[in-house]
């Protein structure tokens, strides 16, 4: 019987196993985990193991995905905005649009500002609102995305692990059992 202190510390299981008659609990080619704060961190270090590469992947996706964002079509489909054909005569005699044609709007004469009319503070308010972070390239919102994952994956491996792990170790110090690594 021997406390494992590193990690992976993987042996034959089926030492553990086969045959189970007649077996003493603890073998002695047998590792076993009895610190709960060991138990913790084998738990931690097999979460990430199998729990981070699938973030990662995840992480990747959504970086090339902001990077390289899929193209449209260069020719546009043909469909009309409305399709259904209103038959009611409350909606009056049906308008049928082409594909490519726009309805227009009636002509309103709407006199042009005067120069000095365009100094003034009420014209600003007409002005298009600043995108926040405009200025902010495309990588590195891909890179904020992969850092988020990332982050993420780390967070809820600690989190679960913890969780996990402390279970765990006091279910089997509650049993008298023994863990094997």
């Amino acid at each position: 019987m021997s406390t494992a202190e590193s990690w992976p510390s993987l042996y034959n299981w089926a030492i553990e196993v086969f045959p189970l008659q007649s077996r003493e609990p603890v073998q002695p080619a047998g590792v076993y985990l009895y610190d709960r704060h060991t138990i913790y961190k084998f738990t931690l270090y097999w979460t990430l193991v199998f729990y981070a590469p699938a973030y990662i992947l995840c992480a990747f996706l959504a970086f090339f995905n902001l990077m390289f964002p899929p193209t449209r079509p260069l020719t546009p489909h043909k469909r009309t905005s409305f399709p259904l054909q209103l038959t009611s005569s409350y909606f009056g005699v049906p308008q049928t649009n082409n594909a490519g044609e726009i309805p227009l709007a009636p002509y309103s004469a709407s006199p042009l500002p005067d120069e000095r009319d365009l100094n003034t503070a009420d014209t600003l308010q007409y002005r298009a609102r600043a995108i926040p972070n405009e200025k902010r390239s495309r990588l590195t919102v891909a890179l904020l995305v992969f850092l988020a994952f990332v982050i993420f994956s780390v967070a809820g491996a600690v989190v679960g692990s913890a969780i996990i792990g402390y279970v765990l170790a006091g279910l089997f110090k509650a049993g008298h059992f023994n863990m094997s690594t």
